[in-house]
């Protein structure tokens, strides 16, 4: 295998594991699977390369969130008020170790989202997030 395909598929699971930590639809899980199926990556490499896809795709969220929240008080913002106070009261009662879940399926984003909003600080968002992903698909091929 020449450099050009490692980088190919490599870069497809960097790419799927982004965007799957966005709103767009992607299933990095099913790449991470094939890749290590293949048999020809080191499983921490994969690891590494899903992991930092998936983090910097839950970045954006964070970003999203922090910035969005100038203009709560438009009409096309997508969280309510009220919302908004639930996300608050859950952050207050479980705090940010809610961010170890951001690789949950349907409410990972969220979470990663609401993270902005209420601006958790981006280096405490890192570790926990990292850590959650990185358990994820340590997980996964594990199990595979």
């Amino acid at each position: 295998m020449d450099i050009s395909d490692i980088l190919l598929q490599l870069g497809s699971l960097f790419l799927s594991a982004f965007f799957a930590a966005t709103i767009l639809p992607a299933q990095s899980e099913i790449v991470l699977a094939v890749l290590h199926a293949s048999q020809q990556y080191n499983v921490w490499l994969l690891v590494l390369v899903a992991t930092t896809g998936n983090v910097l795709g839950a970045v954006v969220n964070w970003l999203l969130g922090r910035y969005l929240i100038h203009f709560q008080d438009r009409p096309w913002f997508p969280i309510s008020h009220t919302s908004l106070k639930k996300a608050e009261v859950f952050y207050h009662k479980y705090g940010v170790w809610t961010l170890l879940l951001a690789w949950v399926p349907f409410i990972g984003d969220p979470l990663t989202m609401i993270a902005g909003i209420l601006r958790v600080h981006i280096v405490l968002f890192l570790v926990l997030v990292t850590i959650g992903k990185c358990l994820r698909y340590a997980g996964l091929v594990t199990f595979i």
